[in-house]
């Protein structure tokens, strides 16, 4: 083990986590099916950007489409998987 890992985050020295993805590139003009994938732990890459993804929560896919801010994190950070919780009171009279 070398003394630098310490400081590093565990996913920084693992490395990204790459997943071969049918990613085919639109003829100008064309428009392209988004690519349906389960795969949240796929790291997103700079070739990744301008496509569209769904990515599957756990329950149904939800539309992701990758701009440059994204390269590097998760696709699965962007396919929330909870719902907000409401309380809602109801009336009894």
């Amino acid at each position: 083990m070398r003394a630098t890992n310490a400081l590093l985050g565990r996913s920084v020295w693992k490395g990204p986590n790459i997943v071969p993805l049918p990613i085919v590139r639109p003829a100008p003009g064309q428009r392209t099916p988004p690519i349906k994938t389960q795969a949240r732990g796929a790291t997103i890459l700079p070739n990744f950007v301008g496509l569209k993804f769904q990515v599957h929560n756990g329950k149904i896919y939800h539309d992701v489409t990758i701009t440059e801010e994204m390269v590097g994190h998760k696709l699965g950070e962007f396919s929330p998987t909870r719902k907000n919780f409401r309380y809602t009171q109801t009336k009894n009279k």
